[in-house]
C-alpha cells in the first residue's frame, strides 16, 4: 500500500467520525464500545500470527488495536493526545496511524521510494509533522524523511543522516540526533565483521545540515549505536549493540555530549550480562535516572544521570521500557507477556508491581503523551 492520498479534510474528517466508532482489534473482529481506552503507556507486540500496536491502560491491562504482518518497533505518541503512529523496524515497509483512545487504525505510510524503516520516529512541529528514519536498501545510506501529517505523511523533505544504518532519531537540545548503527549485530552482513560503522550525528532541525558527528574510539569499533532517549532539558543517551562476543566488557550506554560520546560506569560482570545487546533505553520523568533493558541478558540495569550504576534487576526477555509520570519509576515490558513497575531512590532498585498475562511485548514502550 503507497502513502494514502488524504487531504486535509478528508484526514480531519476521518479523526472525528473515530470518537464513535467501534474498536477493532487484531484479526479484524469488531466489538462494540461505549468508552475510550484508557492510554497510560503504548507498546507493539506480536498478538495471534502477526503484530500489532498496543494501548496500555493505568492497571497495565493491554488492548491491541488492528494487526498486520510487518513487526512494529516504535510507537510515537503524537501531542494532539489522540493518535500516535507505530513504525515496523528494518526491513519495515508500513507505519501505522492510529487511535489510541477508540483503539482503531487510521491509516498506514511507506518509506520513500528505495528505502525501508528502521523502525522509529517522532512528531515535531506540535505533531503537524513526522520524522522518520529510513534506510536506502541498496547502499544502507541513511535518510530522515519530513512529512506533513495532514497531507497524509507525505514527504516534504529529506535529509542524509550522516551514516549507514541509522536505527534512531529525536530532536533534543535544539539539534535532531541520530544513532546512526552502522552494520546491525545478529544479521547476515554482521557475519564476521568487527567494525560497525557507527556514529551520533547532531542535525540543524530545519535544514538538516549537519552539525557533529561523534564516533567512539578503535577499542570500541564494534559496537554499533542504536537507541536514544532524552530529557526535556537536552539531555541524551545512547544505547549500543556489540557485533563482537569476545568476552570483552564493553561499556553499551553513553551519554551524547557535544564533545563526544562520554561512556557511563558499571562493573564488568553487569556489561557482561548484558550479553553484547541493549534493546531499549529510557530516562525517568524527572531525568535523574537511566534505565536500559536486554532481552538477551534477561536484565534492567539502572544509573543515575551522571552515569553512576545504581543496579540491576531480572526481567526475562524483558525490552520495552517507559518512564511513569513519577521521578524514579519505570514500566518495564517482556516477550513473556509481564508489565513490570520499577522503582529506584539513586541507591536501589526494586520492583513494585507486576502484571502477567499479556501479549508478546516486541523491543519498546512509551509514556503516551
Amino acid at each position: 500500500m503507497g502513502i494514502l492520498d488524504l487531504s486535509r479534510r478528508s484526514l480531519i474528517g476521518t479523526l472525528g467520525s473515530l470518537v464513535g466508532a467501534p474498536r477493532v482489534l487484531f484479526g479484524g473482529a469488531a466489538h462494540a464500545q461505549d468508552h475510550l481506552l484508557e492510554a497510560e503507556w503504548l507498546a507493539t507486540a506480536g498478538v495471534g500470527e502477526g503484530f500489532a500496536p498496543v494501548v496500555l491502560s493505568p492497571d497495565f491491562a493491554a488492548t491491541p488495536v488492528g494487526g498486520g504482518t510487518q513487526r512494529l518497533h516504535w510507537v510515537e505518541p503524537s501531542p494532539d493526545g489522540r493518535t500516535a503512529v507505530a513504525v515496523a523496524r528494518r526491513p519495515g515497509t508500513t507505519a501505522v496511524l492510529f487511535d489510541r483512545r477508540a483503539g482503531t487504525v487510521i491509516a498506514t505510510f511507506e518509506p520513500g521510494e528505495g528505502r525501508v524503516f528502521s523502525g522509529h520516529g517522532r512528531f515535531i512541529d506540535n505533531g503537524r509533522r513526522f520524522l522518520a528514519v529510513e534506510i536506502e536498501r541498496a547502499s544502507g545510506q541513511g535518510v530522515v524523511s519530513r512529512r506533513v501529517v495532514e497531507a497524509g505523511f507525505a514527504i516534504e523533505a529529506e535529509w542524509a543522516s550522516s551514516g549507514i544504518g541509522p536505527h534512531d532519531m529525536l530532536p533534543a537540545g535544539g539539534a535532531l540526533v541520530v544513532a546512526n548503527g552502522g552494520v546491525e549485530p545478529h544479521t547476515p552482513e554482521a557475519l564476521g565483521a568487527e567494525i560497525a560503522g557507527a556514529s551520533v550525528a547532531r542535525l540543524d532541525p530545519e535544514s538538516g545540515a549537519v552539525r557533529s558527528v561523534a564516533a567512539l574510539s578503535e577499542d570500541l569499533a564494534s559496537l554499533s549505536l542504536r537507541h536514544l532517549a532524552s530529557s526535556s532539558d537536552g539531555f541524551t543517551v545512547v544505547a549500543a549493540q556489540d557485533l563482537l562476543a569476545d568476552g570483552v566488557a564493553r561499556p553499551l550506554i553513553y551519554a551524547v555530549e557535544k564533545g563526544g560520546l562520554r561512556a557511563f560506569d558499571a562493573p564488568e560482570e553487569a556489561w557482561r550480562g548484558l550479553r553484547t545487546y541493549v534493546g531499549s533505553v529510557c530516562l525517568d520523568a524527572s531525568g535523574a535516572y537511566v534505565a536500559c533493558a536486554s532481552p538477551r541478558g534477561n536484565r534492567v540495569m539502572l544509573w543515575r544521570r551522571d552515569g553512576r550504576f545504581i543496579g540491576s534487576l531480572p526481567l526475562v526477555d524483558g525490552c520495552g521500557l517507559a518512564p511513569t509520570r513519577e521521578a524514579g519509576r519505570f514500566l518495564a515490558t517482556s516477550g513473556l507477556g509481564e508489565t513490570v513497575l520499577i522503582a529506584t531512590d539513586g541507591e536501589e532498585v526494586g520492583v513494585v508491581a507486576r502484571r502477567s498475562g499479556g501479549p508478546r511485548f516486541d523491543n519498546h514502550a512509551v509514556l503516551a503523551a
